[in-house]
């Protein structure tokens, strides 16, 4: 085990929150000097951590605590009957797991569905620089996993395979397939990726209640929140 007291944290100056409008955020980043590594990563996501880029980083805001640490454990977990339509709809799919790396196909992709679904939001406008800063990241637990049909690239979720579960780090798709529910499908996969892998928990990032677009982390039941500096599950 890491001796986490010994790890150096800074906190970021107070900005305007992604989330919520009219809220003000602080987060706190590990040292980008400590050398991140699995068992690392693994220990601090156990106590609400999560990785963007080469930073691992967790809210750490003054007056609000709408940002809780989410996680589906994969054993618990039981499909409802939208969600195995869901699976059937996209069982001509085929995914593959790929090194992370920069080429058109995936940026053409990331830029369709920024501008398609989040052009309100900091992501907005997409550029080649923020898309690899932000996924594209020589990491050795980090991956791509390429979902396509008769060979068309139609998504990607780029997830970190940890000792204690799968983290869904970020997943953009065809903002044309809507019909087949290609976000939520990528949730189902890496469920049961984490149970072929023998993983206990999917980790899902942030929840946040009155956020519209976090809502869709409460379908996958049960939920597990780290809420008071303990794991327990979302009633």
């Amino acid at each position: 085990m890491t001796e986490l007291a010994r790890l150096k944290f800074y906190a970021t100056q107070p900005h305007p929150c992604s989330y919520l409008p009219r809220e003000t955020a602080t987060t706190l980043f590990l040292d980008p000097a400590q050398p991140m590594n699995s068992l690392l990563y693994a220990e601090l996501s156990e106590l609400g951590f999560r990785r963007s880029g080469d930073h691992l980083y967790r809210p750490h805001c003054q007056t609000c605590q709408a940002c809780i640490p989410a996680r589906i454990p994969v054993e618990l977990f039981r499909p409802t009957r939208t969600q195995q339509k869901i699976v059937r709809r996209n069982s001509d799919l085929t995914v593959t797991r790929q090194r992370p790396h920069v080429c058109a196909e995936y940026y053409d992709l990331y830029a369709r569905y920024i501008c398609a679904r989040h052009a309100d939001g900091d992501m907005y406008p997409p550029s080649e620089d923020q898309f690899e800063s932000f996924l594209v990241r020589d990491l050795p637990f980090a991956w791509f996993y390429e979902f396509r049909l008769a060979g068309r690239l139609v998504a990607l979720a780029v997830c970190d395979v940890l000792p204690n579960g799968l983290s869904a780090v970020y997943t953009f798709f065809d903002p044309e397939q809507d019909k087949r529910s290609l976000g939520r499908f990528a949730v189902l996969w890496q469920i049961a990726e984490c149970r072929r892998l023998g993983l206990p928990a999917l980790y899902l990032g942030y929840w946040i209640k009155n956020c519209r677009k976090m809502s869709y982390k409460r379908e996958y039941r049960p939920l597990e929140v780290y809420v008071q500096q303990r794991w327990t599950l979302l009633t």
